[in-house]
C-alpha cells in the first residue's frame, strides 16, 4: 500500500463536493412511493421514496415543509423536487427535497417551482436588472403567434392609442414544444439588429399547459438577456409565468401590454392643451406685470422732469456749501478765540513784564544766568538786566540767606 491516508470525514466531505458540483444532481424530480414518513418536533420531514426497483432517504426542512398544500401519507405516489447530496456525518446520500406534491396532480407545478427557484437564486428576478419601459417608444416589436386574438387586439390598440409608432409582428408559435426555442430565437433576432425600442411577447389565455412555453427556462434567460426592454403579456390576469418575473414589465393580458407599452394620444393632446393655456397664462402675466413696470417708469420724475434731479443735486450742494462753510466760520472764530487767550497768557509770563515790575535777571560774564548764590565768587562781573537796559557790577560778597531775609551785596 502507499499514497496517502484520507479519514472517514474526508472522504465523505470529497464525495459531498463532487455531488454538489453536478447539475444533474442538483436539481432532480422524482417519482416514488412514500415510506417511512416522520414528522419530527423541529418541524423537519424525514422519508423515503421507494419504487420496485430501490429506495432513496430524504428530508424536507422546516421551511419548505411549511409550503405542502396536503397532508403526505405513507404509500402515496408523490413527485419530488430537489437536490441529492452526502450528509457527511454519516456518509449516506439522501435527496434534500424542496418541493413535494402528488404524482399526477401537479407535476407541472412542482416544475415551474423548481425553475422559478433556480432562476430566483441565479438573480434573474432581481429588480435592480429591470430596464425601464420608453416613455415615446418609436418602435414596437410584437413577437407572439401572428394567428392569435391577442396580435390583433395588441396592433388595434396600439394604433387607436399611439400611432406615431412603428409595429413590427415577429410571428413564432406559443404554444407546443418547438415554441420555445422560436420565442428565444426571435428574442435573439431583435435584439441582434436592434428591431424595435420595445418588446412585447406573449400570447391569450389558455390552460397551464397552453402558456407552458413561457415557463421555458430559455426563454426566461432570453428575456433576462435583452438589451431591448421587455413586457410580458401572457394569459389573463391571474395566469403567472416564469417570463413575466423575468420581464423589465407584466402585464395582466396582451391588451393591457399594448396599454403599458405606449401613451394614450388624447390624454397626450389634453395634457400639451393644459401646458399650452399654462404658458399663455404665464406669458400673459408676464407681459401684464412688464406694463405695469413699464408704465410706473413711464411716470418717474426722471422721465417726466430730467432736469429735476438735477435741481434737486444743485439744492443739495447749496444746502451743504452753507453748512461747511458756517462750520468753517464756526471754527475760525473758535481757533482765534483760542489763539487770544494763549497770547494773553504768554504776554503774562513774558520775561518783559516781570522786569517791568522791578526785577532784574542777573547773568555771569558768559551769559549763564544766576540762579544760587553759591554760583559766583567775590569779585565776579555781573551783567544785570533791567526792563530799561543792562547795569555792569562786580560782586563784593555773597551770603546765604536768612529765613527772615538776606542779601547778596554787590558792588557796582
Amino acid at each position: 500500500m502507499s499514497g496517502a491516508v484520507y479519514t472517514v470525514g474526508q472522504v465523505n466531505q470529497y464525495i459531498k463536493s463532487l455531488m454538489d458540483g453536478d447539475k444533474v444532481l442538483g436539481g432532480l424530480m422524482i417519482r416514488g412511493e412514500l415510506s417511512n414518513y416522520k414528522m419530527y418536533p423541529s418541524g423537519h420531514h424525514y422519508f423515503s421514496l421507494k419504487d420496485g426497483e430501490g429506495a432513496i432517504r430524504c428530508v424536507m426542512f422546516r421551511r419548505e415543509a411549511s409550503t405542502l398544500r396536503f397532508r403526505p401519507q405513507n404509500g402515496m405516489q408523490v413527485v419530488a423536487f430537489g437536490r441529492v447530496t452526502v450528509f457527511p456525518r454519516d456518509g449516506q446520500y439522501q435527496l434534500y427535497c424542496s418541493q413535494l406534491s402528488p404524482d399526477g396532480l401537479g407535476a407541472l407545478h412542482l416544475a415551474f417551482e423548481a425553475c422559478k427557484e433556480k432562476l430566483y437564486r441565479e438573480g434573474l428576478f432581481d429588480p435592480a436588472h429591470k430596464k425601464p419601459i420608453p416613455r415615446y417608444p418609436g418602435r414596437i416589436a410584437l413577437i407572439t403567434s401572428a394567428a392569435g386574438a391577442a396580435v390583433r387586439d395588441m396592433l388595434r390598440i396600439l394604433k387607436a392609442r399611439w400611432p406615431m409608432s412603428q409595429v413590427y409582428v415577429l410571428p413564432v408559435r406559443v404554444q407546443g414544444s418547438e415554441a420555445p426555442a422560436e420565442i428565444a430565437a426571435a428574442l435573439r433576432w431583435a435584439n441582434r439588429y436592434q428591431v424595435a425600442d420595445l418588446i412585447i411577447t406573449g400570447r391569450g389565455g389558455g390552460s397551464m399547459e397552453d402558456l407552458w412555453c413561457f415557463n421555458d427556462e430559455g426563454v426566461a434567460r432570453a428575456i433576462y438577456d435583452s438589451e431591448i426592454p421587455v413586457i410580458s403579456a401572457v394569459g389573463h390576469e391571474p395566469d403567472v409565468t416564469i417570463a413575466d418575473f423575468v420581464a423589465d414589465l407584466r402585464a395582466a393580458t396582451p391588451s393591457n401590454a399594448a396599454e403599458l407599452a405606449v401613451p394614450d394620444q388624447s390624454e397626450v393632446s389634453a395634457g400639451l392643451m393644459q401646458l399650452q393655456r399654462r404658458m399663455h397664462r404665464a406669458m400673459a402675466r408676464q407681459l401684464e406685470s412688464a406694463q405695469n413696470r413699464l408704465r410706473n417708469l413711464s411716470q418717474r420724475r426722471v422721465l417726466t422732469d430730467p432736469m429735476a434731479p438735477i435741481q434737486d443735486k444743485r439744492m443739495l450742494l447749496d444746502f451743504q456749501r452753507e453748512r461747511l462753510t458756517g462750520a468753517m466760520t464756526r471754527r475760525v472764530a473758535g481757533e482765534k478765540e483760542r489763539l487770544a487767550s494763549l497770547a494773553a497768557g504768554l504776554d503774562a509770563m513774558s520775561p518783559l513784564k516781570v522786569l517791568g515790575r522791578g526785577y532784574a535777571v542777573a547773568r555771569k560774564e558768559d551769559g549763564t544766568v544766576i540762579r544760587s548764590h553759591t554760583a559766583v565768587a567775590p569779585g565776579d562781573g555781573l551783567r544785570l538786566t533791567v526792563s530799561d537796559g543792562v547795569i555792569d557790577c562786580r560782586v563784593s560778597r555773597c551770603e546765604e540767606r536768612s529765613q527772615t531775609h538776606g542779601r547778596a551785596k554787590t558792588e557796582l
